[in-house]
């Protein structure tokens, strides 16, 4: 009987010579920011725009590309270990972290509204308090990068000095709390990214803070391919998409939905570079 049923079912295709191709799998781009504001849920609408505004560039068929942002660090680790995730968008601390793990292969990097496609982290402390790397000792540093501690002690204060083995690192982007720890004399320092460090000057107790260094320009957000589930021709088209995004009206509205300017290919030789600095660090 089992047989004849096969049989039956493949007397049309056998027939006719006709071979009826299967679909191309949905791929997922994860995005994962930790410590960025915005839920899962609340993202979702703009990272439907953008999914269909980079599948139609790319000349998918609508519903092939899916896109999800994730706030915390785990759950895009969850995510981007699933099978579909094919892309990943993740700020350089995330990428530096989870690189190997991952196979995540550097593609593009993203910039921002207003940005670069590489910014300066900024150390700030209470004015007079901090003079030098050594200085942080028994110090705590409060930043949106800390959940990765090597990628502040490598790429981003490693040219200024070896951090002290006891300098804690606090992750967290509300840090205007900590800023007016620090400003009140307590043993805080923060590293702030690019649009904390320009409403410094704002605040009311700005004068008892002082910009203590700041790193070379670092990439900001990396876009991988993912554990090379995507297909060479699907990656071409996907990045050929991604770089003219912005010059359609489509496009340039769903990358301001995510608030994203446009992106630009990634620096190899820079991101071998900062990560050769990362490895460097041992945890």
């Amino acid at each position: 009987m089992g047989s004849l049923l096969l049989a039956a079912l493949s007397w049309p295709l056998l027939g006719t010579g006709t071979v009826v191709a299967a679909p191309p799998p949905v791929l997922s781009l994860v995005v994962c920011a930790p410590g960025y504001p915005g839920s899962t849920a609340e993202a979702q609408p703009a990272m439907d725009r953008l999914a269909a505004a980079v599948g139609a560039a790319a000349g998918w068929k609508p519903g092939e590309l899916k896109a999800a942002y994730f706030e915390t660090e785990q759950a895009g680790l969850d995510r981007l270990s699933t099978d579909d995730a094919a892309l990943a968008l993740v700020p350089l601390p995330f990428w530096l972290q989870y690189q190997a793990r991952l196979q995540l292969a550097p593609l593009m990097q993203a910039i921002e509204e207003g940005g670069q496609a590489a910014e300066r982290w900024t150390l700030v402390a209470a004015t007079g308090s901090v003079t030098g790397a050594r200085s942080l000792a028994g110090f705590e540093l409060v930043s949106v990068a800390a959940y990765v501690p090597r990628f502040v002690r490598g790429p981003v204060l490693g040219a200024w000095g070896e951090l002290p083995r006891d300098l804690t690192m606090t992750f967290s982007s509300a840090v205007l709390t900590a800023l007016r720890r620090a400003s009140a004399g307590e043993k805080v320092v923060l590293l702030l990214d690019r649009v904390q460090a320009a409403a410094l000057p704002k605040l009311p107790f700005a004068s008892k803070l002082q910009v203590v260094t700041e790193s070379a320009p670092l990439p900001v957000s990396v876009l991988s391919s993912v554990g090379g589930r995507l297909p060479a021709a699907r990656q071409k088209a996907v990045v050929s998409a991604l770089a003219s995004l912005h010059t359609t009206p489509a496009g340039a509205e769903a990358l301001a939905g995510v608030r994203l300017a446009r992106f630009v290919a990634a620096d190899q030789a820079e991101l071998a570079r900062v990560r050769d600095a990362f490895d460097r660090i041992k945890e």
